[in-house]
């Protein structure tokens, strides 16, 4: 196919560019029959995919069967209320359907361990099943494309292309490793980095299990919010890395914020409609983590955080070991605890600030108590409380002097992006 790559600094890229170019892209696929669409959860309601997702149905569906598989990986189902905020109500329930990490996917083969184990430089051992959902290769589909939002990421990187499919569409064991691999070796040292550990095997896999054998496009884009209103600054179509890598240089470029200190106190802020859980509420730890000084306090803001795990497996799992830092998490794995979801143990090294910064997460008490908190490792304060001391409405994003003269920085959106200081 040719492919299709728009970008634009200067301002953003207009709803009818976006429809010139899906058109653009369709002509190159002309008597479609049946397509997957294949665009995130609604933890990505910023990434303009279900702009795009609506774009397509509309030019698709009258002459086509469409589908649209939401990449949720191990997240929750969409309910309606998200299904219409993303999605507006153009597509009908009919066409959803619901990926199951546990039950739904088909082995496509196997990442050896010796490619694992130069990956990670010695540091993990082991194979690597590559499963999707089996839909997507028994669907008798004529075209799918995977849509989603490149941005910096604390398991691979940078999200999407391949991630999309190996763990939004994927299955336990590639979720579950890929991450732990991640974890192993440093999620510092894989944020906002393109070709990470966790890509490497995603790259490996594609190549080998994808490439030529699906009839697989991808659409990424990239994005800011400017005035409270997503702006799409980058839009990259094709089957092979080329968009990808050209994504990834403008995220960096547009996603990373380069603080010019590390913060004594940081306050970072989760929108209760698309964050309910620490599983995903977490970027505020993970994306911010590289701009808290050593001693310091990050304040996470989490009015709609009602659970640990986005299902009742890797609650129970949170609930049971807790945010307790590297060493005594993979002192667990070492031991077995974690059997066949170590993706939890990655989930919990990740989530620790291995004792360098507090971690004080502000929840109502009715939705998670300050027990529940404290049980998993946290610091806790109750959310209207803290709101009054750091109202969310009112900070500018940034450095910020309280009435009291105490100064914070204050991230008010941690999935758009990466706070970062540069090591000197």
């Amino acid at each position: 196919m040719k492919e299709i790559y728009m970008t634009n600094t200067v301002s953003r890229i207009s709803h009818q560019e976006v429809e010139a170019c899906m058109d653009q892209l369709l002509l190159q696929y002309p008597n479609l029959k049946k397509v997957l669409l294949i665009p995130p959860d609604f933890t990505r309601c910023y990434s303009y995919a279900g702009e795009i997702t609506q774009v397509l149905y509309k030019k698709l569906s009258p002459h086509a069967l469409v589908h649209v598989m939401p990449a949720l990986g191990t997240h929750m189902a969409m309910d309606d209320e998200e299904k219409e905020k993303m999605f507006g109500k153009v597509i009908p329930e009919e066409a959803f359907l619901i990926h199951h990490w546990q039950t739904d996917t088909v082995s496509l083969g196997k990442v050896p361990r010796e490619v694992i184990e130069e990956i990670s430089q010695g540091l993990y051992s082991t194979e690597i099943e590559v499963e999707v959902n089996e839909k997507l290769v028994h669907g008798g589909y004529d075209l799918i494309l995977s849509i989603g939002q490149v941005v910096p990421h604390e398991v691979v990187g940078m999200a999407n292309y391949s991630k999309n499919i190996f763990v939004g569409t994927g299955g336990r064991q590639m979720i579950n490793q890929s991450h732990m691999l991640s974890a192993i070796c440093g999620m510092e040292k894989a944020l906002g980095v393109t070709d990470s550990p966790a890509r490497k095997v995603f790259d490996y896999a594609q190549k080998h299990f994808l490439d030529g054998k699906l009839p697989l496009v991808y659409i990424q884009t990239v994005t800011t919010l400017e005035d409270e209103e997503v702006s799409l600054k980058g839009l990259y179509i094709g089957a092979s890395r080329t968009p990808f890598e050209m994504a990834a240089a403008l995220s960096e470029q547009l996603n990373i914020c380069h603080v010019e200190k590390r913060a004594k106190k940081l306050v970072t802020y989760l929108d209760p409609y698309e964050l309910k859980t620490t599983w995903v509420g977490n970027k505020g730890i993970y994306r911010t983590r590289m701009a808290v000084a050593d001693g310091g306090d990050l304040i996470i803001l989490a009015p709609g955080v009602k659970a640990f795990g986005e299902n009742q497996e890797m609650d129970n799992m949170t609930r049971t070991y807790g945010y307790k830092g590297r060493d005594y998490v993979l002192n667990l794995f070492q031991k077995g605890v974690f059997e066949n979801r170590i993706m939890a143990a990655a989930h919990l090294i990740q989530g620790s600030s291995d004792g360098r910064f507090t971690i004080t997460y502000c929840t109502r008490p009715e939705n998670l108590s300050k027990e529940e908190i404290n049980q998993v490792g946290y610091e806790w304060m109750d959310y209207e409380e803290a709101a009054a001391l750091y109202n969310p409405e009112t900070l500018k994003e940034g450095w910020n002097t309280l009435e009291n003269g105490e100064e914070i920085y204050f991230v008010k959106t941690p999935a758009l992006g990466l706070w970062k200081v540069d090591e000197e």
